[in-house]
This record gives C-alpha cells, structure tokens and sequence, in this order.
C-alpha cells in the first residue's frame, strides 16, 4: 500500500498488512489487469473481476478462472470467520 506519510500506515487494519493480504490482493490486481488488457473491464465500471474457483479454496488466475461481474453481486458472498467464501 502506498502510504503518503508514514504515521499515516497505523490507520490501516492489521489484517490488510499481512502478507497472506498482500498476496491475495497482488493475484486480484493482476486478473484485473489481465481483463483490462483483454478490454473487458475499464476503470470506473462498476464490474468486478470474479474468480469462479476462489483463490482461498485453490483457485487461480487464469483466464478459464476468471469472469466478469457486478461488483454488487460479487462482494455479496457469504463468508467464513476468515473472510474465505463458504
């Protein structure tokens, strides 16, 4: 995460600094390039870059692995104590 300042690294939850957190956001962040490459997505649409296999059950980032969707429908998932979809 950039951070402008410093101090300002405190105001971040513990959770998004870890690095099972920064690996999992570096693999979203590259199947959203991927698909912006593939003109798919564009910045400020609304959509989301899907994983139909979820990287927490073992999923990748491969085009076959990857959808587009609403980013309303995607964050909607129920979750498991540790954030992982059920």
């Amino acid at each position: 995460m950039p951070y402008k300042d410093m101090s300002d690294r405190d105001t971040y939850p513990p959770y998004a600094q870890t690095e099972k957190a920064k690996k999992a956001r570096a693999q979203s962040n590259k199947a959203r390039r991927m698909m912006e490459r593939d003109g798919r997505v564009t910045k400020g649409d609304g959509m989301d870059v899907h994983h139909k296999k979820p990287l927490s059950k073992g999923g990748k980032t491969t085009p076959g692995n990857l959808a587009v969707v609403p980013a309303s429908k995607n964050r909607t998932y129920k979750r498991n104590a540790d954030h992982s979809v059920k």
